[in-house]
């Protein structure tokens, strides 16, 4: 029997969140386990039904959905976040990823392709919309444009910094080692190393460090 992923849908709008489930629920291998109205509601109900993804609005009443990121990604670190909004605000994105979320997607995102970036999500995978990759990029890049490599940058290997780059790019591990022409055990070897060397919680950081430091 397909493994159930456990889906969260947190938004402000009753129609917005019926309209996602109702599509979920279509999809082989998703489960809609709940439904909030709010960042305050996401944080209880995370911490009670512990589901595998939330897909999390930006702004919701009484918290808002990157402090209840934040907070749910403490307690719960094996949850996985994905941002779910129509704002592509550069401070949003920043603020969203350093706040644990493993994904920022928008809400005109096809059907097919969200229930894919859900599966994504719980392989692990970072995930950014194409122009919201462009816009934290260009964002970080103002702020430190020519930073000097930390030390634990240094102690990474040529191939090690170059799988972070393609990390921070948002290639999955199966693309990398397609690149590289090596099997994907070795770069899922290579991005634990990065990470651990690092001192990295996950992808995303991975990614967000990466830009801060100019490799990209």
């Amino acid at each position: 029997m397909t493994e159930q992923i456990r889906v969260m849908i947190a938004d402000d709008q009753w129609l917005v969140r019926e309209g996602i489930a109702s599509l979920l629920e279509l999809e082989v291998g998703i489960n809609v386990i709940a439904m909030v109205s709010s960042g305050q509601e996401a944080v209880a109900e995370g911490l009670t039904q512990k589901p595998d993804i939330i897909l999390m609005d930006i702004r919701m009443p009484e918290m808002t959905g990157i402090e209840a990121t934040a907070k749910i990604r403490q307690a719960l670190p094996t949850c996985q976040i994905v941002m779910l909004t129509t704002f592509d605000d550069e401070e949003y994105i920043v603020q969203s990823l350093l706040a644990g979320a493993c994904g920022y997607l928008m809400k005109d995102i096809p059907p097919g392709d969200l229930a894919r970036a859900i599966k994504l999500a719980h392989a692990g995978v970072f995930q950014l919309a194409p122009d919201v990759a462009g816009k934290l990029i260009g964002s970080l890049q103002d702020i430190q444009p020519k930073p000097k490599p930390e030390e634990k940058t240094l102690d990474l290997t040529p191939r090690e910094l170059e799988v972070l780059k393609l990390v921070a790019k948002g290639a999955t591990n199966k693309e990398i080692a397609r690149q590289f022409e090596v099997s994907e055990g070795t770069i899922k070897n290579h991005v634990s190393n990065i990470l651990m060397r690092l001192e990295l919680r996950d992808r995303t950081q991975a990614a967000v460090y990466a830009v801060e430091q100019g490799l990209i």
